[in-house]
């Protein structure tokens, strides 16, 4: 869905002196279109892992000067920008979920199809990993996470698994956790719905990265550092991230006056116009051409009036 997100940006980051936010920078592809495409913008470009800033450096490197990669966390696109001495901004991307190559890295423990150590940080310098979570949290907040993170519907069973298992050892590599929760599924709940770890790793990476958290405080945020004109796209990758996205957007675009006012004043009106009807999904060649962009749900809006307090 790359170029429909660089479509959705076009005519904001077609003016010159245009800049624009990629606050889930990754390996870079998404930048690197973004600086192709709109030879006149500057780039900023976000991200907590530092080995993909560093790989991403690389592929970004003939752009010299447009390109400015920042170690941060994208909830910290104010503090970023002030740093910077950017009052406002044309463009905002966010692909959220985990990058191809953290999921490529056996190492970084996201993936349930291969064994490795139970981490999950994005930023492997910093927080807590998934295999404390499982060792710590108490059984009913395991519950909750599996739950609210992962809309796993076993999570009782999967818990009980769990809590009975680290009382014997504690938890370490992915396999074990994965091997767990195959024998604690009944065998209706294992015959739909592909790997039945793929929740419970969902609910715990989100959980050892505070992702719903930090999105939602970013959104708001990239809304607000949006110039009049100015436009944002999301991609989200599974329902609370795109219900998120679609509460922020809707109360952006709808008027706060109160009911009943012959005339909306300037202060109630809407600031932000929405560029895609609901959620806009993936073709069905882009799924054939990358599995992993099927649960994918495309947003934008533009910002259309100042914040008038």
């Amino acid at each position: 869905m790359l170029q429909r997100c660089l479509d959705l940006l076009a005519p904001a980051l077609q003016r010159p002196g245009a800049v624009v936010v990629d606050c889930t920078l990754g390996l870079g592809g998404h930048s690197e279109a973004l600086l192709q495409q709109f030879p006149e913008a500057r780039l900023v470009a976000l991200d907590r892992d530092k080995e993909a800033l560093r790989l991403s450096g690389e592929r970004l490197a003939p752009y010299g000067e447009r390109a400015t990669l920042v170690h941060a966390v994208y909830d910290e696109l104010p503090e970023v920008l002030d740093r910077l001495g950017i009052a406002r901004v044309q463009g905002v991307l966010f692909d959220l979920g985990v990058s191809s190559m953290q999921l490529d890295e056996a190492d970084r423990g996201f993936a349930y199809a291969q064994d490795a150590p139970l981490d999950m940080r994005m930023d492997q310098t910093t927080g807590i990993s998934a295999a404390e979570v499982l060792n710590t949290y108490p059984a009913g907040e395991l519950v909750r996470i599996l739950r609210t993170y992962g809309e796993e519907k076993q999570a009782k069973r999967i818990v009980a698994a769990i809590v009975r298992e680290r009382e014997k050892e504690p938890f370490s590599n992915s396999a074990r956790l994965v091997e767990l929760i195959r024998d604690a599924l009944p065998q209706a709940a294992k015959r739909t719905g592909g790997n039945p770890a793929k929740r419970t790793f969902q609910a715990l990476r989100i959980e050892v990265n505070g992702e719903l958290s930090v999105l939602e405080r970013a959104i708001p945020a990239a809304v607000e550092a949006l110039d009049v004109g100015g436009r944002i796209a999301v991609l989200s990758y599974h329902s609370l991230e795109d219900r998120l996205v679609k509460q922020v957007f809707a109360a952006g675009a709808a008027s706060t006056a109160p009911p009943g006012l012959p005339v909306v004043p300037e202060r109630y009106q809407p600031r932000l116009k929405l560029l895609t009807r609901g959620a806009e999904l993936p073709t069905e060649e882009e799924v054939a051409e990358n599995r992993r962009a099927a649960p994918a749900r495309l947003r934008g809006a533009e910002r259309i009036r100042e914040s008038i307090e």
